[in-house]
């Protein structure tokens, strides 16, 4: 059992009560909502003659249906506009802020959380959707849940939750240039496996995180889902007071100074006990690329496809099915596979530092004739900040598509999608079949670095040689 640890404070300092079950009651600091998983739960609430507890607490914005090519109301997409009107009507009547589109503060859920100082050290934090563990990143604890639990925690503010293992992930050492916070997490999840993080919460840690920026941290911490781990977070430090000061909703003046001793001291104690310790090397990783139908199915760069006798069991059935739906050979290299797509964005890398990065790449060059790309913002602070910096420009010189804020190509509940069996390169965190929107569309996840030089050649490339 873990001992002293961040999880453990946080955890301990917000359980209410020990239910029959066995779980604790918990309560829950921040609530995100957005259009997809309430309209049902707020069905709910009606029809138990229930409101929300804690409003206060209570955030709404839009990103998974809305539209980043024309976001103009009412949208060309009827169910789009009939779940942002439900959502509309839903918060209005419970009196909660709602980040819409004419706020300047619209955008992906876990994009605007940390960006705003929402999200901040010591929370438990939750919201409708898997990749809440990305709040991790500035020192809570984060939850994706399900319909069901959103009423609940919209009526009570509380969730019924088991206690989980803690495993303390080291990256040591330094990152080799070219290698960046997605290929940690790939390598990660490539070595741990899928389901190496169930009943986990992941706590990342060594001198890799030390030196790593905050939104690299969350991308990290975004993606401790796809490895199975319920959460993932990062010890609070100089770095998350830093990036938190100043932020719209975090605290300001003194208010910011005693709340920073706090958040200081939710941080895991040197002498913490955790139930599992793993270390990876931060020079052995190279940029990673998937080639299969989950976030294990991963190699480096330059790297040949794994062979079928390099699994067992469920595994090599998951393999030979993924090898026959990706068009790809044991055995054969993945630099060079021809992509269609290269897609920008999500909740995993739509960040200031990861349109930098492609724009760094695209300067002065050109997206390959045969490639669409698209580079979509995470929120409008993102999109306002580029255009202020001309990335936007350095994008459409290159012949990529600038959009509006929203989750766009990620997961296909929106007009951005694959178009039959189309492969992409994107920088999003599922590669699982028709997550793109197609049920035939390919997709290969790697860093924004990645996809911005595979746009160019047309292939998946070594972002290293740019």
């Amino acid at each position: 059992m873990s001992e002293r640890t961040l999880y453990d404070k946080v955890w301990d300092s917000h359980t209410v009560a020990k239910l029959p079950t066995g779980q604790d009651q918990v309560f829950i600091g921040l609530h995100l909502v957005h259009e997809v998983t309430t309209p049902q739960a707020f069905d709910i609430l009606k029809e138990r003659g229930l409101r929300v507890a804690f409003p206060e607490r209570t955030v709404a914005t839009v990103d998974h249906i809305i539209p980043t090519l024309v976001q103009i109301r009412p949208f060309e997409d009827a169910q789009a506009e009939e779940m942002f009107a439900a959502l509309e009507k839903n918060v209005d009547e419970n009196g909660i802020r709602f980040l819409h589109l004419g706020t300047g503060r619209q955008g992906i859920v876990h994009v605007i959380g940390p960006e705003l100082g929402l999200s901040q050290p010591g929370m438990t934090i939750a919201c409708g959707d898997s990749h809440t563990s990305t709040h991790g990143a500035v020192g809570s604890l984060g939850f994706g849940i399900g319909t069901t639990e959103v009423a609940h925690v919209l009526a009570t503010q509380t969730l019924a939750l088991s206690r989980l293992k803690v495993r303390r992930i080291n990256v040591t050492g330094e990152l080799r240039p070219g290698v960046f916070p997605k290929d940690v997490i790939l390598r990660i999840i490539h070595d741990l496996g899928i389901n190496g993080g169930l009943g986990h919460a992941y706590e990342y840690g060594g001198a890799v995180f030390d030196k790593m920026t905050m939104e690299g941290r969350m991308t990290v911490c975004n993606m401790s889902i796809e490895g199975g781990a319920r959460i993932g977070y990062v010890n609070p430090d100089e770095a998350t007071l830093a990036y938190l000061k100043g932020r719209d909703f975090a605290p300001q003046g003194e208010a910011f100074d005693k709340a920073a001793a706090y958040w200081k001291s939710v941080a895991s104690e040197k002498d913490a006990a955790y139930d599992h310790v793993f270390d990876i090397e931060g020079e052995s990783i190279e940029p990673m690329v998937t080639w299969g139908i989950n976030p294990g199915h991963s190699v480096g760069i330059s790297e040949k496809l794994p062979r079928l006798s390099d699994f067992e069991g469920e595994d090599r059935r998951t393999a030979e099915q993924a090898y026959a739906f990706m068009g790809l050979k044991a055995g054969d290299a993945i630099q060079g596979t021809k992509i269609d797509v290269a897609f920008l964005g999500s909740c995993t890398n739509s960040r200031l530092t990861d349109l930098r990065e492609g724009a760094r790449i695209l300067k002065g060059r050109k997206v390959n004739p045969k490639v669409k790309m698209l580079v979509v913002p995470g929120s409008q602070k993102v999109k306002e900040q580029a255009e202020a910096e001309g990335l936007h420009a350095i994008f459409m010189e290159a012949g990529a598509e600038w959009r509006g804020a929203g989750c766009s190509m990620c997961l296909g509940m929106n007009p951005d999608k694959l178009v039959g069996s189309e492969r992409s390169i994107s920088s999003s965190n599922r590669n699982f079949i028709g997550r793109q929107g197609s049920p035939k569309g390919r997709t290969h996840l790697g860093s924004p670095a990645m996809v911005a030089a595979s746009a160019i050649e047309g292939c998946l490339t070594d972002p290293r040689e740019f």
